[in-house]
Order: structure tokens, then C-alpha cells, then sequence
């Protein structure tokens, strides 16, 4: 039975802001305020070349690679790469050679494609609307007006307009990681009992936040005046990788010709070498043009083969070579410490899900509250019907409004409309996602179910799954200090696993798509008439 909603947790802009105001490591704010240019599209410039056009297709310059049906042209990538070397000097990360730049320039646009058109067949759609309701929300959260996060945002070196278009892309891509894989992705009762009994016996993970802060006084952030009398959160590792991919079904010879590859970049990470120039240049993870910066989060937030790599690392250490599905890995602490939990930093969150897993949220990691914590559960049922290219937001919309009629009317009732209707795995169940407690929707669900009376039937509501009808069914006071703690056990598991969980999804997409890449085969051809 489904109780339980994922939360969107990955919005660069979100964490921008967040990571300049609520006083996280550097080493993220840095990565953050990057990553809104980074995630841009390419803007169009001049640049020709004789590869042929598709047939019915017309263009003013040459084809790079084409991506199932849709084109990526070499003035893309020749500005892509102009903006991204800008960048990468900008942040004193050095620049790699042409021929390096424009691969891992070219591989990131075809990825974006790639995501995009499975976007799209899954009718996921970002408006201007969307994405100046999130602008809005973000700069709320952090107490400055839109205009002055703009501001910032400039000072940065981002421009507005491919800050926007940062912020549809990760959008999009949350979206479409909760539809893809978070529902696969299930976390047992068994695990969740295993993992708080470790986190009882292993200070390094459940170590209250005093403790932590005794430990790494050299980073703590100075908390803003209004902070200064709240509780420290918890032990944060900024992290940035190298990743040498090892493709599905490569032969023993390629293996041992990947891990060499790995060992020497290793080798030269150990010597001192910079390791963002390093990361840019040699690594094949997605983040490898942002310096292989990941972000920050508790130690206990990491996949488990990082977690056991870099427990032990001080800030500025690298880790031994990381054997993996994907790969090899080399793991760097960009910085590690505690930081005072940012108000509205759970902004994001749930959509129904198959599964009842429930996506991280930074801030119930908070110090655990001493004694009952006494809240007001709703116990609700709903309606799901999913967007698609068949199943536009009108369309879904529409259809809802009819079955809500008919339930008013008297002519069905809700289990009956959720057993016929719903898309969610609840619907056998009639829709029943059982006791729900405070933030485990996402906003627009929360408020819509909380403005509900026992019995009444909410209109139509929109989330990042598609659109809703929402019947409160009865409310009660509950001591849910047990079962927060265990919500907060399920969050940290369920978010060591979903990241990598989505990049292999990521991957396989990747490899059933047409790409043609005809910008390497080209370099290739000159490379041999040489």
C-alpha cells in the first residue's frame, strides 16, 4: 500500500540560495552558484561545417550529433564548450584541451537530450509559471526579494535567463526521476530497524550535533544573528568525484585498461594535482564539468561504498580507488562540518508514489526532539491520474472534475472512482494512503488535504505526478516520536540509493537511444589522415 510521498530534493536554485544564506560549506555554495550556468542550454551562434543534413531538415551550420530525431548543431556545442571554458576559468579550474572540453561538452548536451525527450513522452512539462512560482519560493525562503536574488545571481557570473533555464532543467529532471525510479526503489521494514540500531552504536552517524561540532570546530559555520540560538544540524560532507565508466559487457582487457586509466588519475589526485582540472578533463560522471562537485549532505546521505571511503578523510583528502557497477570512483572531501538547519528547507516534497519510501529531507535531520513529539495525522485517500503525451494537464484535469461530480452526486463512491481511475499503486486499496503525518507531501497535496474537512472531496489538484483528488477521511493527535525517527531512517536510506539508482537509469536510457555522434567520428577520420 502506498503511504508514503517523495519530495523533490535537487533544485540547484533552491540549494544556491540555501547554500549562501543558510551558511552550508563553501565548497557547495561555489559548486551551486556554477551549476545554474552549467545547466543552461547552449545559446545558438555561427559556425559551418559540410556534414549533410537530415532529409526534410534544414540548417545554417553542420551537425554535431543527432539524438533519436532531434539535432544537436556544431554552433551549440562550439558556444557550449566557449561558455563553459569561461566558467571553468572563472573558478581558477583549468581548462582542458579542445578535443577534451568538446567531448565532455558534447556528452553532457546529448545527455540533456536525451532526458528531455523522455520528458516529454511522459507529458512532463515545466511552464514559465512553474518556474516563476519556484523563483518566488526561493527567494522567500531565504528573506531577500526576487530582484535581489537576481542580484546575486549576477554577481556570480549567472545570467538571469540561463538561470531560469537551469532551474526548468532540474525541474524537469526531478520530475522525471520520481516518475522513472523513485517508485522502484523500496526500502523494508527490516533495513529501517537495521539502520537505527547502527546509527545507535555508531557515533559517527548518529552523533548528536554538539559532538559533531567538537569534532570539526575548524569548519563550523558562523550562523546568521537571527540563527545564532538555534541547534547546530548535523555533520555535512561536501563531496566532489572522478568517475572512469566502465561500460556494460566490457571485456576483461578493457577492464584492465579502465582501472589503469583510474590508477593514474588517482595518482596524480594523491600528488597534489587540482582536482576539480582533474575531474573536467578525465571524468565521465555528469558532474565533471562543474569540477566533480556533488554537493553536500550528511555523512549518512552518501551512497554506502562513499560513506565507507571517506568516513575516516579529513577535509582536502581523496580516497582510495571505489570499485562500482558504473566504474571506478575517486572520492575528494571538498569540506566537511556542521551547519545550522535553513528554515524552509523541506520545501519540496511528495507526489504519490508506488512504493512507500519517502525522499530525503535535509531538515528532519535535526537534532531528535526530547520527549513525545505530539502531532495531527490525516488519514486521506486520493486519486491519481498521470500526464502523458496522450494525457495532457487539461485533459487530466478535465477528467478528474467529471469523477468528482459523479461523487458529489451520490452516483459512486471514492474507493470506487480510485479502483477505476487512479494510477497510483494505492488504487486497489481504493486509494487508502493510510495515516499521513505533517510534510510528507508535497505543498500543493498538503495544503489542499489540509483545507479538507473529514468527508469533503478536494477539486482537482496538481503536483509532479500528475493531478489528484484528495478525500480526508478522519484526523487524530498522535505521539509520532517513534515514528519520525523511523520516517527519518527510511529518508537516508532511500536517498543513498536513489541518486545512483537514477543515474543507471540515466545510463540504460543513454544507451536505448538513437546517437549519432558525428562530431567524434569526424575528429576521428582526421585524426587517421594524419
Amino acid at each position: 500500500m502506498m503511504r508514503r510521498l517523495h519530495s523533490l530534493r535537487r533544485l540547484s536554485g533552491n540549494a544556491l540560495l540555501l547554500a549562501l544564506c543558510a551558511g552550508l560549506p563553501a565548497a557547495h555554495a561555489a559548486e551551486q552558484t556554477s551549476r545554474g550556468a552549467n545547466s543552461a542550454k547552449a545559446a545558438p551562434a555561427a559556425q559551418k561545417q559540410d556534414a549533410p543534413a537530415p532529409k526534410g531538415e534544414q540548417f545554417v551550420d553542420g551537425i554535431a550529433a543527432i539524438v533519436d530525431k532531434d539535432v544537436i548543431t556544431l554552433r551549440e556545442l562550439r558556444d557550449a564548450s566557449q561558455r563553459i571554458a569561461g566558467e571553468l576559468k572563472s573558478r581558477g579550474i583549468q581548462v582542458p584541451d579542445d578535443q577534451t572540453l568538446q567531448h565532455q561538452v558534447l556528452q553532457r548536451l546529448i545527455m540533456e537530450r536525451v532526458q528531455r525527450h523522455e520528458a516529454d513522452r511522459l507529458g512532463i512539462r515545466v511552464d514559465d509559471k512553474q518556474i516563476d512560482t519556484a523563483i518566488q519560493a526561493i527567494a522567500s525562503r531565504n528573506k531577500i526579494t526576487v530582484q535581489q536574488l537576481r542580484q546575486e545571481l549576477e554577481k556570480s557570473g549567472t545570467t538571469w535567463e540561463n538561470y531560469r533555464k537551469s532551474l526548468r532543467d532540474e525541474i524537469r529532471s526531478d520530475r522525471l526521476r520520481q516518475r522513472a525510479v523513485d517508485s522502484t526503489i523500496v526500502i523494508s521494514d527490516a533495513e529501517v530497524d537495521a539502520f537505527l540500531k547502527d546509527q545507535r552504536r555508531n557515533p559517527a552517524f548518529g552523533a548528536a550535533p554538539a559532538q559533531a561540532a567538537q569534532a570539526q570546530p575548524q569548519v563550523q559555520p558562523q550562523p546568521a544573528p537571527e540563527q545564532a540560538a538555534a541547534p547546530a544540524g548535523p555533520m555535512l560532507y561536501a563531496l566532489a568525484q572522478i568517475l572512469v565508466r566502465v561500460p556494460e559487457g566490457s571485456s576483461p582487457d578493457q577492464l584492465s585498461l579502465l582501472r589503469k586509466k583510474a590508477e593514474g588519475v588517482l595518482a596524480r589526485a594523491k600528488r597534489g594535482d587540482d582536482f576539480a582540472s582533474l575531474a573536467a578533463a578525465s571524468s565521465d560522471g555528469p558532474e565533471a564539468l562543474q569540477g566533480g562537485v556533488m554537493g553536500v549532505r550528511p555523512l549518512d546521505g552518501w551512497p554506502d561504498l562513499f560513506v565507507k571511503a571517506i568516513s575516516n578523510l579529513q577535509k582536502g583528502q581523496v580516497s582510495q580507488l571505489i570499485q562500482s557497477g558504473n566504474g571506478f570512483h575517486i572520492i575528494k572531501v571538498m569540506d566537511r562540518g556542521t551547519a545550522q538547519p535553513a528554515p524552509g528547507r523541506t520545501a519540496r516534497a511528495p507526489a504519490p508514489q508506488a512504493a512507500p519510501q519517502p525522499a530525503p529531507q535535509p531538515a528532519a535531520r535535526e537534532q531528535a526532539p526530547q520527549g513525545p513529539t505530539q502531532v495531527v495525522q490525516t488519514r486521506a485517500r486520493h486519486i491519481l491520474i498521470k500526464t502523458s503525451t496522450v494525457m495532457s494537464d487539461d485533459l487530466a484535469r478535465q477528467r478528474l472534475e467529471q469523477v468528482r461530480q459523479r461523487l458529489v452526486n451520490g452516483a459512486a463512491t471514492f474507493e470506487e472512482m480510485a479502483r477505476q481511475y487512479s494510477q497510483d499503486a494505492s488504487a486497489p486499496q481504493g486509494g487508502e494512503l493510510g495515516w499521513l503525518n505533517p510534510g510528507e507531501t508535497v505543498p500543493p497535496f498538503e495544503a489542499a488535504m489540509n483545507a479538507l474537512q473529514p468527508g469533503e472531496i478536494s477539486q482537482p489538484v496538481q503536483s509532479p505526478f500528475g493531478w489528484h483528488l484528495i478525500q480526508v477521511e478522519e484526523r487524530r493527535e498522535h505521539d509520532a516520536t517513534d515514528d519520525l525517527a523511523r520516517m527519518r531512517a527510511r529518508q537516508t536510506l532511500f536517498e543513498r540509493r536513489a541518486q545512483p539508482a537514477f543515474e543507471d537509469w540515466l545510463e540504460q536510457l543513454r544507451a536505448q537511444a538513437y546517437v549519432d555522434n558525428r562530431f567524434e567520428k569526424q575528429q576521428k577520420i582526421q585524426q587517421n589522415n594524419r
